[in-house]
């Protein structure tokens, strides 16, 4: 969407730096629209791991559909998604919800944010509708009500761009925000502090040691740094899986 549009464009502020992954608002999100346990997320928490001690970061993103100004999902949907003029939103013909019409949508979408109830090539497709029903009551989104934290903001993107004094359109780890243009504000993650000083060599020699007259439990302190993603659980972002279920492994929570 252009900037000489009429239509006033909406969209979220994600303020990562408050966000503690509690997923209060993918549950109210599946709460609100009576959605079952399973793969059909319109809302997807994605947590990350980065770093070895002491410098080990989580790393928490909100991805809804961010109702881009320029969805490229809508151009390869060849007519069975469209953009809303009211608010801005990226919606699905609700005729044409099913994988033949939206497999190309789903691939040109760089935040995975359609999603299929199943693997079969038939399935139902859906996604994110920006809560339109609850706007035209007057409500914020689901999503945006639920969060404890208030990590979450919504409204007419340029004011949420006055109030945050930001237009940053992305994070680490979401794709580059210059060809979707997605409607989304974003605070990143406070650079971590070190809050109580320490020697980190010494409590590494710490950790080593089991005492009464047990081997140490690593000979070098190299031995703590990753050498592969695989002995980190959660050490890559796969924003777009390719299957039910590698969505739902993406998206899980192992400490809930």
């Amino acid at each position: 969407m252009s900037s000489s549009s009429s239509v006033t464009q909406y969209g979220f502020f994600f303020d990562q730096s408050r966000c503690i992954g509690c997923r209060a608002c993918s549950i109210a999100c599946k709460d609100w629209y009576n959605i079952d346990s399973g793969p059909v997320k319109w809302l997807r928490i994605f947590e990350t791991e980065s770093g070895t001690f002491p410098t080990v970061s989580e790393n928490i993103l909100f991805v809804p559909c961010f109702h881009c100004e320029n969805p490229v999902c809508v151009t390869a949907a060849a007519g069975a998604m469209f953009k809303e003029p009211k608010y801005g939103a990226v919606l699905i013909d609700p005729d044409l919800a099913t994988r033949p019409n939206l497999t190309a949508a789903a691939n040109a979408c760089p935040y995975g944010a359609i999603v299929f109830d199943s693997d079969d090539p038939n399935a139902n497709g859906s996604k994110c509708t920006m809560c339109i029903d609850r706007l035209e009551q007057g409500k914020l989104p689901a999503c945006v009500e639920a969060c404890p934290m208030r990590a979450l903001d919504f409204g007419p993107l340029a004011t949420l761009q006055s109030t945050y004094s930001s237009q940053l359109a992305t994070l680490p780890g979401l794709p580059p925000s210059s060809q979707t243009q997605p409607a989304a504000v974003f605070k990143p993650v406070n650079p971590k502090k070190q809050l109580v000083s320490y020697n980190v060599a010494t409590a590494l020699t710490l950790f080593a040691s089991r005492g009464s007259g047990l081997p140490a439990v690593y000979s070098s302190t190299s031995a703590l740094t990753p050498t592969s993603n695989n002995v980190v659980g959660r050490g890559t972002l796969n924003l777009t899986p390719s299957t039910t279920e590698e969505l739902m492994a993406a998206t899980r929570n192992d400490d809930a």
